[in-house]
């Protein structure tokens, strides 16, 4: 199983566990690899499913992350997780986001984040979630239950 520079499996930095349902947006051709064995009864859905519990998005620029996060928002469960990636400065590809930006935008629409990772030696990730008292009935519902 692929790890990380920390030594842990990518797929249990970000999270994933049985049961999920989970969407991709953009990812890179080797996440597959980077993310190793998959828990159990994960169910990959396309990107525009609700009520999925994890969604990972890798974004190239600010435009198409704003877009897609305000889309994830509305999807994920009251309880799951946004994962966004974007370029590590380290991967010298020109890029306007970073996680300041994912950051402001995330708290101006009343979520909060809670975790970063690297993902690989070109992508970091930003764990983002609803706030506590944003999350509404279901947050007592554990991801994939």
């Amino acid at each position: 199983m692929p790890h990380g520079y920390s030594g842990t499996p990518l797929v249990k930095k970000l999270g994933l566990k049985s049961g999920m349902v989970i969407s991709v947006y953009q990812p890179p051709d080797n996440y597959a690899d980077l993310l190793g064995e998959m828990p159990e009864d994960i169910r990959n859905a396309p990107m525009g499913t609700p009520e999925a519990d994890w969604i990972h998005l890798f974004c190239k620029d600010t435009v198409e992350f704003e877009q897609n996060f305000l889309t994830a928002k509305d999807l994920i469960r009251k309880n799951g997780m946004i994962w966004v990636s974007w370029y590590k400065k380290s991967a010298k590809i020109p890029t306007d986001l970073n996680e300041d930006v994912i950051r402001d935008f995330a708290l101006a629409h009343g979520l909060v984040d809670v975790k970063v990772c690297a993902v690989d030696d070109k992508w970091s990730g930003l764990k983002i979630v609803w706030r506590k008292e944003n999350r509404g009935f279901d947050s007592a519902q554990p991801p994939g239950g």
